[in-house]
């Protein structure tokens, strides 16, 4: 059933049991999680698993939920997370509209009232309306388990799911009542996804169309994360500058001579004949960046949906990206065009770009600290903050996967939770968060859980005492009226010290890479705060003009 190995003979066991090894036999070995009442059996056909599965347990449900998102999206795979309904799921609910947005492959495993009760609105504990159809709008997939029998070929198809298509959340619902049933249950083995067909037509046309073009650009999305090498070849192939913004960095290692920043991408945008948008929304660029009918546009998306949400590209190719990407990588060169090296003109671009960003000059001295302290496998989760902002432009970037960001959910305060996520799927590599005061103190309680489970991410807090880019809006815009914006923080040393981490402060560039590198070499749980002021604006160079014409009208 669903690509899996054909049924295992049948055993009695409840529900719980058969959801729990149905989750270990396709590859999830972390359940991140908060127990309650309506789940008991789920947990404690967890205790008896806990050889093949680990209960990491948070201290809030939005941050269980975060540290799943954190997880999938630093591996690529499937990460679970489990709470009780009602209030329980609906805290989760803020990191499952991330993982939509930021295509993250998180599996939400629910708990519900008893099912005789559905839909009765009887007033029993955690009851809400419609809990499975509000969680159908946050996710590609969501169903219900109505028994132990048929709960692998549930478990089966939210793998599927998960791993077929574009990548995105999905949802598991039982009642407390069906979690206990038993029933004879024959297991299945791991669960594939459907692979697409590379369309060799669609290949032969775009390398047609890009093989000819003049001034070719390459923008990339979370889409692309696993073509990268593919997509570095295609590029020197066709000297294409290759851009990403926020999902799509480290496609291209940021010191490849191709590899071009979001200040450099808009203005070569403006005199691009032909761009290859590989695994993107593109979505900026074509609705504030403008199109016009002497762009050529080749999309490259497994979502067949979004090559004609905006505009229907020249050239549009139903796939994964990986596939198709190699497949254009070799049958490019029969319709290439001889190429001059751009690498010079690349240099000369971001050396004008560079020019422009000196304004943020305290936002990119901070910034260079963070990057030289963090090692090249070491893994960067973006807050929304001043230096997030800033790092959306200047952070070096040098493989996939090493950014982690909101992309255009905006999701302020996942910043700690998240990267305990990223830290326990990726314990290898080293993890660092960078987040205001504002939206450090989301989620605070997780460090907690980092304790608890010797979780090593370490978070660095830029402390300017207000929720800053709201405060600067607020100022620029409304004649300095400000209000709830100002913030009564606490000693965050202290804080560090009575959750028993790390504690340093930091009020220099150079202070922060010798607290880098302490609380890195310590390999635990720690805290750096750095005390800052009001920054200089980020926004003119990040909200970029429209630079072409809109095209004509279809006739």
């Amino acid at each position: 059933m669903h690509g899996s190995p054909a049924p295992a003979a049948a055993e009695r066991m409840s529900t719980a049991q058969a959801v729990v090894r149905s989750l270990a036999v396709n590859g999830i070995d972390t359940m991140f999680c908060l127990p309650g009442v309506q789940n008991d059996p789920f947990f404690d056909a967890l205790f008896d698993s806990q050889d093949k599965i680990r209960a990491i347990h948070a201290r809030h449900e939005q941050g269980a939920a975060y540290m799943a998102l954190g997880a999938a999206m630093a591996t690529g795979k499937p990460a679970a997370y489990g709470v009780v309904p009602g209030p329980g799921f609906l805290n989760t609910t803020a990191a499952l509209a991330t993982a939509y947005s930021a295509n993250a492959p998180v599996l939400a495993v629910i708990g519900q009232i008893p099912l005789p009760a559905l839909g009765r609105n009887l007033g029993l504990l955690h009851e809400i309306p419609d809990q499975l159809g509000i969680m159908r709008t946050l996710t590609k997939w969501a169903q219900r388990i109505h028994g132990a029998a048929e709960a692998p070929a549930t478990v089966a198809e939210a793998f599927r799911q998960l791993r077929s298509g574009r990548k995105r959340p999905v949802g598991l619902e039982c009642s407390m009542d069906v979690w206990a049933q038993q029933a004879p249950v024959a297991l299945q083995g791991p669960t594939a996804g459907t692979a697409i067909p590379v369309d060799d037509d669609g290949v032969e046309r775009a390398a047609r169309l890009l093989g000819g073009a003049r001034r070719p650009l390459i923008i990339v999305g979370g889409g692309a994360l696993d073509a990268a090498e593919h997509v570095a070849a295609v590029a020197e192939m066709l000297q294409a500058p290759v851009a990403s913004h926020r999902m799509g960095r480290g496609v291209v290692d940021w010191r490849h001579p191709l590899a071009v920043g979001l200040g450099e991408a808009h203005r070569l945008w403006a005199e691009a004949d032909a761009v290859l948008a590989v695994g993107t929304r593109l979505q900026t660029q074509q609705m504030i960046w403008g199109v016009d009918d002497a762009l050529k546009i080749v999309r490259i998306d497994i979502d067949p949906e979004e090559h004609s949400r905006l505009r229907k590209p020249d050239v549009g190719i139903v796939g994964d990206a990986a596939a198709v990407m190699a497949r254009l990588r070799e049958v490019l060169p029969q319709h290439n065009a001889k190429r001059d090296s751009r690498s010079e003109e690349m240099h000369a671009l971001k050396a004008w770009s560079a020019d422009r960003h000196a304004r943020l000059a305290p936002q990119l001295a901070f910034i260079a600290a963070l990057r030289a302290e963090l090692p090249e496998n070491g893994i960067y989760v973006e807050e929304l903050t001043q230096i997030g902002y800033v790092s959306r432009l200047a952070f070096p970037t040098y493989k996939p996967r090493t950014y982690i960001s909101t992309g255009y959910q905006g999701t302020l305060g996942w910043g700690v939770a998240t990267a305990i996520g990223v830290k326990a799927a990726r314990p290898d590599a080293p993890v660092l968060a960078v987040c205001g005061d504002g939206g450090f103190m989301f989620n605070v309680q997780e460090l907690s859980s980092a304790v608890r489970h010797n979780i090593g991410a370490v978070i660095v807090v830029f402390n300017d005492g207000a929720f800053g880019n709201v405060m600067r809006i607020q100022k620029q815009s409304y004649g300095n009226r400000t209000i709830g914006v100002d913030l009564a923080n606490p000693d965050f040393m202290k804080l560090a010290d009575s959750f028993g981490i790390m504690g340093q402060r930091a009020t220099t560039p150079e202070a922060l890479r010798a607290a880098l590198r302490k609380a890195f070499a310590s390999g635990g749980p720690a805290l750096i705060e750095v005390p800052v002021g009001e920054m200089p604006d980020p926004w003119p160079l990040l909200a970029l003009p429209k630079v072409r014409p809109a095209a004509k009208p279809a006739a």
